[in-house]
C-alpha cells in the first residue's frame, strides 16, 4: 500500500512561543494525520528530546528544526535550520546568546510600558516562562503580561497597540546578520531556509544569501498566498534552492493554526531536500 505523505517542517512548541508541550504537539501532529514534522523552535532545541521521543514511539518521521532570528537593518529576518548537529560548541554557544539578548529586549519593553502608564508583572512573567531549561523567551510573554494586567482585551491587540514593529514599546532586537547565521547552521552541519519570506518581504536579501550559501526557501507557509507560492517557487528554482515549507503552528487558540494540517511540503520537494542533506528517511 503507498503511503500518503503529509509533511509539515514548521510547528512551534512551549520551549518558544507556542502553546503545545512538546509531547502534546506530537499528538496533534498524529490526529492531523501528519507523517513527517520538524519544529522549528526560536533559538532552542530545547524541546528536541521530548518531540523525538514521542514522534518515535508514533511512527512519525522528526527532523531536528530551529528558526534563528537574525537582523537586518533592525529587522528581524528569520532563518530555519534543519539537521544540524545539536552539539555543535558553536552553535551552542550562539544560541546561548540569542536567548540572553531575548531577555534583555523583555527588560527594555517593560521598562518602555511602565513609561507608557501600561506596567506589567515582567519579572514574574520571565521567571515563569524560563522554568524550562533552554526556553526561548520573546514578545508573546509580554503581550500575555499585557492581557492579564487588562491593559488590552488578547494578544493581538497587544501587539497591535505596543509590541509591533513601529509601536510604542517596540525595541529593536540585536544580533548577527542573515548571512552570518546561515553559515552558522552550515558549519553546524544544517540546512538553512529563509523564513517565510511572503510574510516579511524582504525579497531583496535573498540574491545576497543565495551568494553568502542559503541553500534552501520556504515556498509553502500559511502566510503565502496562491501568488506568494508561485512567486516564490519560481524564485527557489531560478537560484536552484531547495524548498520547505510547513504550517508555523503555535498550537490552539494562539491566532496562528488555521494552515495546520493544511499547509504542508510537497513530498517530492522533501525528498530532494532529504537526498541533499543525506538525512534517513522512514517509508
Amino acid at each position: 500500500m503507498t503511503r500518503t505523505w503529509m509533511i509539515d517542517l514548521h510547528m512551534h512548541t512551549t520551549a518558544s512561543d507556542g502553546r503545545s508541550a512538546p509531547a502534546e504537539l506530537v499528538a496533534e501532529v498524529v490526529a492531523r494525520g501528519i507523517t513527517t514534522m520538524a519544529v522549528a523552535d526560536h533559538d532552542t532545541t530545547a524541546a528536541w528530546d521530548e518531540v523525538s521521543a514521542a514522534a518515535d514511539a508514533a511512527a512519525v518521521t522528526c527532523v531536528p528544526g530551529i528558526e534563528v532570528t537574525a537582523v537586518s537593518e533592525g529587522r528581524d529576518v528569520h532563518i530555519l535550520g534543519y539537521g544540524f548537529d545539536r552539539e555543535s560548541p558553536e552553535l551552542i554557544a550562539f544560541l546561548a546568546t540569542q536567548r540572553d539578548d531575548r531577555r534583555r529586549r523583555l527588560q527594555a519593553i517593560g521598562e518602555r510600558l511602565e513609561r507608557l502608564g501600561v506596567p506589567v508583572d515582567l519579572e514574574r512573567a520571565i521567571a515563569d516562562g524560563g522554568r524550562r531549561p533552554g526556553r526561548a523567551l520573546g514578545r508573546p510573554l509580554v503581550a500575555g503580561a499585557l492581557v492579564a494586567a487588562g491593559h488590552v482585551a488578547d494578544i493581538r491587540e497587544a501587539f497591535e497597540r505596543y509590541l509591533g514593529e513601529g509601536c510604542p514599546a517596540f525595541v529593536e532586537r540585536r544580533g548577527a546578520s542573515p548571512a552570518e547565521v546561515v553559515a552558522l547552521l552550515a558549519r553546524a552541519g544544517g540546512v538553512a531556509s529563509m523564513a517565510h519570506p511572503g510574510k516579511t518581504r524582504r525579497d531583496s536579501l535573498i540574491p545576497d544569501l543565495v551568494a553568502a550559501g542559503l541553500p534552501a526557501l520556504e515556498v509553502y507557509h500559511p502566510d503565502h498566498d496562491a501568488n506568494d507560492t508561485a512567486r516564490y517557487l519560481q524564485m527557489a528554482r531560478t537560484f536552484n534552492l531547495l524548498v520547505t515549507g510547513g504550517s508555523d503552528y503555535h498550537g490552539r487558540g494562539s491566532g496562528r493554526s488555521e494552515g495546520f494540517g493544511r499547509v504542508h511540503l510537497p513530498a517530492v520537494e522533501f525528498a530532494r531536500l532529504a537526498e541533499r542533506a543525506g538525512w534517513p528517511v522512514r517509508t
